[in-house]
């Protein structure tokens, strides 16, 4: 199994990357992934998605530590939903230690949990973002009003957690990724005769496999998308594409 990443700011930004990414290992053979975005219209945007995405690093670690000193294992969803939980607890935390307002603490995520040997994953996303498994779209799509975590701090979380619609379980894949919504917004700035689809810009960054022998393998293909093609992302964009097909390749691991 092989994890790619990527983290562009958007073109029409100019002083931050919005968007923030997140791999780390939760498990003896289990990954905590997250890509989260910033909302632009809040106070100090890149605050938030940073914040929530180094809260979880944290987590991820500590559940790492404690499964290895305890030698136990528990199922993905109990695991996903205890991270959330703690994720929202120690932001609650941080909100009245900092004095931070509820429009400091807006954005989304898409987080999910790996389990490589398996293939299989458990994913919550709050607000908007794409999933892609082996070329099937999980689109969650909230009309540019996305419902960030931050508005629910004080909400009673197992009755919040419940009501969460855009769970999304995952088995035997061999492609699969998360991106957050900048990967809708390319553009060919030079010709607009010549802009392509947004479908053909997910086929070519989330299905097509060429050049996956390298480690920078999204990067090279952002960077095939402006220097050949003229398209620029426009809005800040975070990907995590991971494939276990490697074996079908020249380079394996």
């Amino acid at each position: 199994m092989r994890i790619y990443k990527t983290l562009n700011i958007g073109e029409f930004h100019t002083n931050h990357c919005e968007d923030f990414l997140v791999e780390e290992q939760i498990g003896t053979n289990e990954k905590l992934i997250a890509v989260l975005d910033g909302c632009t219209m809040g106070t100090e945007s890149v605050f938030a998605s940073i914040l929530f995405g180094k809260i979880l690093r944290n987590i991820a670690k500590k559940k790492f530590y404690e499964e290895f000193v305890a030698n136990n294992s528990i199922e993905l969803k109990d695991k996903l939903k205890d991270v959330v939980k703690i994720l929202i607890d120690e932001t609650k935390l941080l909100k009245n230690q900092l004095g931070l307002e509820t429009n400091e603490l807006l954005s989304t995520l898409i987080i999910g949990i790996i389990e490589t040997k398996e293939s299989k994953a458990e994913f919550l996303t709050i607000g908007d973002g794409l999933i892609c498994k082996d070329g099937e779209l999980f689109e969650y799509e909230q009309n540019d009003k996305p419902d960030y975590l931050g508005y629910h701090l004080a909400d009673d979380f197992e009755n919040w957690f419940v009501n969460q619609e855009q769970k999304l379980t995952i088995s035997n894949f061999k492609d699969l990724s998360i991106c957050t919504d900048g990967i809708f917004t390319f553009k060919n700035l030079e010709n607009k005769s010549k802009q392509k689809s947004e479908n053909e810009i997910i086929e070519y960054l989330l299905i097509d496999s060429e050049g996956a022998e390298f480690d920078n393998f999204l990067d090279r293909k952002i960077r095939t998308l402006k220097d050949k093609w003229n398209h620029l992302v426009t809005d800040d964009l975070a990907i995590i594409r991971i494939k276990n097909d490697i074996h079908n390749m020249n380079n394996n691991t």
